[in-house]
């Protein structure tokens, strides 16, 4: 996955368990759970902006983009077996 969600360490530096912020967001544990352990495909903004809201902090402090070098790697691959023809 190329989203890193860092919600657990943000959780952490609040003091908030995951029972209280799931109590508070309006949500099963069950599903924040999933939030903060990356296994999810999508979340609502409005659960976003609720988490973000109680624990005083920005999408940017909870998610992170890192992008996936596959293409890239294929290609320079490719480059290196021209090179050798």
């Amino acid at each position: 996955m190329s989203i890193i969600l860092r919600l657990d360490r943000v959780m952490a530096d609040r003091k908030i368990s995951l029972n209280d912020l799931a109590e508070q967001v309006g949500i099963a544990n069950v599903n924040l759970s999933k939030i903060k352990t990356g296994k999810i495909s999508a979340i609502r903004f409005s659960t976003l902006e609720a988490i973000c809201d109680i624990l005083d902090c920005q999408p940017g402090d909870i998610l992170e983009y890192k992008r996936e070098d596959k293409k890239r790697n294929n290609s320079d691959e490719q480059d290196m077996n021209n090179k050798d023809e």
